[in-house]
């Protein structure tokens, strides 16, 4: 049996899931080789990554547990 109480328990645990997640900001992009790399803004903080660590940052994964490093600015 389904409640409205119940529905709205579960809507609000998905925006607070939502907003929890990292901001994801795609700055620049290179295509080089074959290759693809981002430069990405999270919380503030630059980071270049590939297609597949730009996904997992995407669907929610911080920097720390994917161990990046800072972007260095030349």
């Amino acid at each position: 049996m389904f409640s409205p109480i119940i529905g709205q328990n579960s809507k609000r645990a998905a925006v607070r899931k939502a907003l929890d997640r990292h901001k994801v900001y795609i700055t620049a992009q290179s295509f080089s080789a074959g290759t693809y790399q981002a430069r990405v803004l999270v919380d503030g903080e630059a980071y270049w990554v590939d297609e597949f660590r730009l996904s997992q940052l995407q669907q929610g994964l911080s920097p720390a547990e994917l161990e990046l490093m800072p972007a260095t600015d030349d």
